[in-house]
């Protein structure tokens, strides 16, 4: 079995009984269940949802984004072995926590496969909410130009590269293209303020306005569980992106929930404890992965400018990442997973065969 087979690249073409078109993401892709399989898997299985909950299949590739491309390795590696095992298991592990501590659900009902989530559909609020902790990244290279208003929070003169921040910011961004909302551009992944999010909550998502607070609660309660939980394993959870949304329980009643991943290696920045107080930065997220892009390419400007996405989506198709550096971001990321959870990680062989044999036989979802 080739390196190349173990990484599942392609997962909207699975034979997944649905009506719907499969929506694929840059990493995820999603199955809608028919009315049928929906009903009859939360009856079957007993799912806390109301009985015509729509329902879907989610199952995570080992597709590995940045800047907003999809990147490949030599010998025709189109992701990085273990990378969504890792991703599933190290949100799963945070949403059990979540729930210990008696914060809301997830959107998640079933894990048939460590690749795969069976999901009931949620309304989301089209917020990023990001959560930060230490000032780095790309907060950091505009406080260094002279900016010290983010999300409409003015930030004290002072402050030092990857240092810990005064207090816990949240920082929202846009999640998809929002129109007509005043004093927000309308482009994915801009920067809004509490303000913004209160004048125009229904455009959000929101249902209300109280929920603004509510969200601001989950988002910064998530952030002290995990933090917390990192530390016992000598890590510091740097930064995250949260995301949220609504769906009905059993009785019919409206709940916010965490959607998505939480506290990823793709979400999140998570830096090694020991090396940050010997005053190293050891990455053990994406963010290293970025850095490596950077330096890998002669004109780091094509993956920062926004206008340069030509340029950008070309450098991504057109050239094959050396195959130790793909390996490297396997080992970061299922090195962190087995860290977070204490358990060995499973990486099967042939991953997409194993989704079909599950689906089929436990769940009837294939024919």
């Amino acid at each position: 079995m080739s390196l190349a087979d173990q990484v599942l690249a392609v997962n909207d073409d699975l034979p997944i009984r649905t009506d719907k078109p499969v929506h694929s993401g840059k990493v995820r892709s999603v199955y809608w269940l028919t009315q049928e399989d929906s009903r009859r898997l939360i009856e079957e299985k007993g799912y806390p949802v109301s009985p015509d909950a729509p329902l879907a299949i989610m199952v995570i590739s080992d597709r590995i984004s940045a800047f907003d491309c999809i990147w490949h390795g030599e010998g025709g590696l189109q992701g990085v072995p273990g990378k969504g095992a890792a991703l599933n298991a190290i949100s799963n592990h945070w949403f059990d926590l979540f729930k210990q501590h008696g914060l809301a659900d997830s959107h998640i009902l079933d894990i048939p496969h460590p690749l795969v989530w069976i999901v009931q559909k949620a309304k989301p609020v089209k917020i990023e909410a990001i959560c930060r902790q230490y000032i780095t990244g790309s907060m950091w290279r505009a406080y260094a130009k002279g900016e010290r208003e983010f999300c409409g929070i003015e930030l004290p003169q002072g402050l030092e590269k990857d240092k810990a921040l005064p207090e816990l910011l949240i920082t929202p961004s846009t999640k998809g293209i929002l129109t007509g909302i005043p004093g927000v551009p309308e482009a994915d992944d801009v920067n809004i303020s509490r303000r913004n999010i209160e004048d125009n909550f229904a455009a959000f998502n929101f249902s209300s306005a109280d929920d603004i607070a509510h969200y601001e609660r989950l988002l910064k309660e998530g952030f002290g569980v995990i933090s917390e939980a990192l530390k016992q394993v000598g890590q510091i959870f740097v930064d995250t992106k949260f995301e949220f949304g609504y769906v009905n329980d059993a009785n019919g009643n409206e709940k916010l929930i965490y959607m998505d991943e939480v506290g990823t290696p793709d979400s999140s920045r998570l830096w090694d404890a020991n090396a940050y107080q010997q005053g190293k930065i050891v990455e053990n997220s994406k963010e290293g992965f970025r850095q490596f892009l950077l330096n890998h390419f002669p004109d780091p400007d094509i993956l920062l400018n926004k206008e340069r996405m030509p340029e950008r989506e070309a450098l991504a198709r057109d050239n094959a990442l050396p195959l130790d550096e793909l390996m490297a971001v396997s080992k970061t990321y299922t090195g962190i997973a087995e860290k977070i959870t204490g358990k060995p990680l499973h990486i099967g062989s042939n991953p997409k065969q194993e989704i079909v044999n599950v689906l089929r036989s436990q769940y009837g979802l294939i024919d």
